[in-house]
C-alpha cells in the first residue's frame, strides 16, 4: 500500500466539482511578500485566489491542490494536517473562509511567504504529547466520510501511516493484521485506543494487560502477533 498516494488522494477524494469549475489562479507578487503585521483583508484576498467564482467562501479540492503546490508541500505532508487542525477544518479537501481566517489569524499569516516560514513550527507541534493527541483525534473526524460514523480501513491505514509511521514499530504488523482480519472500518474508540496502545505497550508485548480495557480488536491483534511470532503461549 502506497500511503503517500492514498493520503494525497484523500485530500481530493471528496470532490464532486466538475472540470468546468475553474479555480481563480491569479497571482500577484504582493502576496509573496511578508510584511510585519497581519492584514485580514490581504488574508481574505489570498484565500480567494483558491476559491471559485461560484463559491467564493470555500476552497474546494482543486483549490487545495493548487494551494499545496504554491506552498511547495505535498498534500500528504503532515504539516498540512496540522494546518487543517489549526483552522478547525471540518472536511478533508475543503477550507471555508471562516476556517481559513481562524487558523491563519492565529498563525499571523496573510501571505504565502509567511506561511512557508511557519511550516517547521507546525511540524514542531507534533513533538508535544498533548498537541499530538489532539491532532490524532482530530484526524479521525477530518478524514472520515461525513455520512459515516466510522473510518474505512484504507483511509485509516493511510492516516495512521502519516501520524504513527515514524514512531510505532508495530505499525506494519498492525496493518498486516488488519488486512487479514474481519475489520473493514475503525470506529473512534478503536482509533483513539490505537494511539494509547502504541504509547503504552512494549514491542515485545510483555506488558500488555490481557484483562485491561482495550478494545477487542487490539486483543485480537496481540493474539495474532503472538501466533505470528510463535509466542502463542506467552502471557
Amino acid at each position: 500500500m502506497d500511503l503517500g498516494e492514498d493520503v494525497s488522494s484523500l485530500f481530493g477524494k471528496r470532490s464532486k466539482t466538475s472540470s468546468s469549475s475553474t479555480v481563480n489562479r491569479s497571482r500577484t507578487k504582493g502576496m509573496e511578500e511578508a510584511p510585519t503585521s497581519f492584514n485580514q483583508k490581504k488574508c481574505i484576498a489570498w484565500f480567494r485566489q483558491y476559491s471559485t467564482p461560484s463559491n467564493t467562501d470555500t476552497i474546494g479540492p482543486e483549490g487545495v491542490e493548487t494551494f499545496c503546490r504554491d506552498l511547495n508541500v505535498e498534500p500528504e505532508n503532515i504539516a498540512l494536517l496540522v494546518l487543517s487542525w489549526k483552522m478547525g477544518a471540518k472536511q478533508m479537501g475543503y477550507f471555508t473562509l471562516q476556517e481559513w481566517l481562524l487558523g491563519l489569524t492565529d498563525l499571523q499569516c496573510d501571505s504565502l511567504a509567511k506561511l512557508q516560514g511557519k511550516l517547521n513550527y507546525l511540524r514542531s507541534l507534533l513533538l508535544d504529547s498533548s498537541h499530538f493527541k489532539s491532532i490524532y483525534r482530530y484526524a479521525f473526524d477530518f478524514s472520515r466520510d461525513k455520512d459515516q460514523r466510522s473510518l474505512d480501513i484504507d483511509t485509516a491505514k493511510a492516516m495512521l501511516g502519516l501520524l504513527l509511521g515514524r514512531q510505532w514499530t508495530l505499525l506494519n504488523s498492525f496493518f498486516q493484521f488488519l488486512d487479514q482480519s474481519r475489520y473493514r472500518v475503525l470506529n473512534k474508540d478503536q482509533w483513539c485506543n490505537v494511539l494509547e496502545f502504541s504509547r503504552a505497550v512494549d514491542v515485545d508485548l510483555r506488558n500488555y494487560d490481557v484483562d485491561g480495557a482495550w478494545p477487542v480488536m487490539l486483543d485480537e491483534f496481540v493474539e495474532w502477533l503472538k501466533v505470528t511470532r510463535g509466542e502463542a503461549n506467552i502471557q
